[in-house]
């Protein structure tokens, strides 16, 4: 059975994911999560100590949210060709553009860090991202068998970025002069150019 302060610890964390997806961090008030959430803020304080630490685990979520294939993925995709593990990366980083809801908020979280970054989100990073980022670093280093550390982390952090500005700018690439679909076929199309375009200039940089 669910105990009342789960049920009510888990109210907070969706009322507040929602606010700071609409607003940001800077933009939302322990007022405005109060009320929605329909909690008292001795509640807020109790379960999360304030809202920086109410933040860390919204953020913490969204980051696992967003990564959880990639790391559940990785080591069946040590059994794959280098191609087809890059070609399956890529499709992964892409499915957020498929999501909707909670996947949808996760991502508009991270856009505003992206603008107005916050030392929560630095230190969240620091603690979560080994992992993820080792995944993709080993992923091109099968490209790159001679590179050092640093060529394959700079290498690791390029391939994200052809994926994630589709992530990030997904509204915007919907609509005029883009038009980009986020229907099943459309990713796909996409997560296979991405794919291509990826391995042919891992290859000649190895």
């Amino acid at each position: 059975m669910t105990r009342p302060s789960e049920v009510t610890r888990e109210r907070i964390l969706k009322a507040a994911e929602r606010l700071f997806a609409e607003r940001g961090y800077d933009g939302t008030s322990i007022r405005a999560i109060v009320a929605r959430a329909h909690v008292n803020q001795a509640a807020i304080n109790y379960h999360f100590e304030g809202k920086e630490g109410l933040y860390r685990e919204v953020l913490r979520a969204a980051f696992r949210g967003l990564t959880e294939h990639q790391l559940a993925s990785a080591a069946q995709s040590g059994q794959l060709s280098r191609e087809d593990a890059l070609a399956g990366f890529i499709r992964r980083q892409l499915r957020p553009l498929l999501a909707r809801d909670e996947a949808s908020r996760h991502i508009r979280i991270f856009n505003w860090e992206s603008v107005r970054p916050t030392p929560v989100f630095r230190k969240l990073l620091s603690e979560e991202a080994a992992p993820f980022m080792g995944v993709a670093t080993d992923l091109v280093g099968r490209f790159l068998p001679t590179a050092d550390h640093r060529t394959l982390v700079v290498a690791a952090i390029w391939l994200l970025g052809q994926c994630s500005i589709f992530v990030r700018n997904r509204e915007q690439l919907s609509g005029p002069p883009v038009e980009l679909a986020s229907d099943e076929a459309s990713i796909e199309w996409l997560a296979q150019t991405i794919s291509r375009w990826a391995t042919g200039a891992l290859q000649s940089a190895g």
